[in-house]
């Protein structure tokens, strides 16, 4: 029987286990009409959490607009700069409109990425001694890096742990550190993920209401959230949202976007000023007086001719439905689960060790795991990255810029860091990773296969029979410390 004939019959099996999936057809027309180069190429992309694909007629609607208008630099009063401002200023108003945004409570200051807004909150952050910076174990780097502000003014810095093996916030431990200093005046901060870029998890984002009635303001990183989910803005209402577009529809790169609320933007301090965030300095009397909104936030001068493909990509979002996404991407991400977690080796030892839950119903469209061989021994992901690249599927390996999620989902201590940390004064990642795996067999990464807005079932079925394939491999083996991946079966019923 020929691979064709085996995809459609586990095609068929597919939907029948998921009917729903037959509501999304309208992204295999979008599939055929915009990115019919990954099917030319043979071309498996699965990793959506990294960045989502463009859409060939996203580019095309882009660079027409941009051949028929003249737009200059909009810090001036010209005909094109005010070409330039106009565009801008719709594209401000249509992010808002899109996430229900009421540009009353809210405004959207346009930045470089989702770091660059969250580094714009940890730089201006009225942090003090007495104030507070309470983070999760699960967060991007971009959102870590916010503490060496609060230590650096003084401000104490916590951070919620994590449950295993769900991988999700331990909301007891989370209450108490929010209930701490409850009554104080002081500036507090607490940041989490709405999606974990590491597992997928989904963190309730009722845990925005709950910080924010304790006096806290809420930093929401939504960068991997987004692009598969809606965010209602009129229902939660953090201090402070962070993303990425080109995460949400692949283009353009070099914009992102920091949501902010009115009121908790006005708490912010700017350390510095620059061009275009000012409507007065002078050099012999060292006095500035800081734009009012947003403006005092957009350092420079904007990404004018990027940023109006914004609106284009949330057109094409709204055209398609981030539901009829959402529902595609929890059919393949649910049944690459199951069948990632019925794989076994020949001696029936499980190949696949899969972090956070084993169902789709606290997760986003990321499956998270690492292989181990028939002797329960790590296979080295970076190797099975290399293949997967042979043969021509494109996903993540490493620590995905999550250490806290990573040292969670392997269980490793502080014991354990410190121990890899001083093992050579010229510690390498490599070297570092092997210390780690030589101390119980523990990794310090993994594989994320993540999908999005143009993947289909064939995509989730050669990553499958790609993995499928390193049964009762050996070659790929990481030291010889092994781990009990039979124990790991429990996740099977999310337990």
């Amino acid at each position: 029987m020929g691979l064709a004939s085996v995809m459609e019959q586990a095609l068929a099996r597919f939907l029948a286990r998921y009917p729903e999936y037959g509501s999304t057809s309208a992204l295999d027309a979008l599939r055929a009409s915009d990115f019919a180069r990954l099917d030319a190429g043979r071309h498996v992309y699965a990793d959506y959490t990294g960045a989502s694909l463009y859409a060939e007629s996203h580019v095309r609607a882009h660079a027409d607009l941009l051949a028929r208008e003249v737009f200059g630099n909009p810090h001036s009063g010209s005909l094109s700069s005010a070409a330039s401002t106009r565009l801008v200023e719709a594209t401000r108003q249509r992010i808002l409109t899109y996430f229900n945004a009421s540009p009353d409570t809210y405004t959207a200051i346009f930045t470089l990425n989702a770091s660059a807004a969250l580094k714009l909150v940890g730089e201006s952050y009225p942090f003090a001694p007495g104030g507070r910076c309470l983070l999760t174990f699960d967060n991007h780097n971009s959102v870590n890096g916010i503490r060496e502000f609060a230590l650096a003014r003084g401000a104490d810095v916590d951070y919620a742990p994590l449950t295993t093996p769900d991988l999700a916030v331990d909301r007891a431990r989370l209450t108490e550190l929010l209930d701490t200093s409850k009554d104080s005046d002081d500036h507090r901060l607490f940041a989490f993920p709405a999606q974990s870029n590491f597992s997928g998890v989904k963190h309730a984002l009722a845990l925005v209401g709950e910080a924010e009635d304790r006096g806290w303001d809420v930093l929401l990183d939504a960068a991997a959230f987004v692009p598969t989910n809606r965010l209602d803005l009129g229902a939660i209402r953090p201090a402070f949202v962070a993303l990425s577009f080109y995460k949400m529809f692949g283009y353009p790169t070099g914009v992102g976007c920091l949501l902010a609320r009115r009121d908790a933007l006005a708490r912010l301090r700017r350390p510095w000023f620059a061009g275009g965030t000012i409507t007065f300095a002078t050099v012999q009397g060292a006095a500035r007086v800081l734009a009012p909104g947003e403006a005092g936030f957009e350092d420079g001068t904007l990404n004018y001719l990027s940023i109006p493909a914004v609106s284009l990509g949330l057109e094409m979002l709204d055209r398609v439905g981030i539901e009829t996404i959402q529902t595609r991407v929890r059919c393949l991400t649910a049944w690459l689960l199951e069948e990632l977690l019925a794989l076994e080796h020949g001696n029936g030892r499980p190949m696949v060790r899969i972090y956070g839950p084993a169902t789709t119903a606290t997760r986003g469209g990321a499956v998270t795991f690492n292989l181990y061989d028939p002797d329960g021994h790590l296979l080295d992901y970076r190797r099975v990255e290399e293949l997967a690249s042979a043969e021509r599927i494109s996903f993540r390996t490493g620590c995905f810029c999550n250490p806290g999620a990573g040292e969670a989902a392997e269980h490793l201590t502080e014991d354990d860091i410190t121990a890899a940390l001083e093992d050579t004064p010229d510690l390498t990642l490599p070297r570092f990773l092997t210390v780690i795996q030589h101390r119980g067999g523990k990794s310090a990464g993994a594989i994320r296969v993540s999908f999005g807005l143009a993947s289909t079932f064939g995509d989730a079925y050669r990553v499958l029979r790609f993995v499928a394939g390193l049964r009762d491999q050996t070659r790929l083996t990481v030291g010889e410390v092994s781990f009990d991946v039979a124990s790991c079966r429990v996740m099977r019923d999310g337990s």
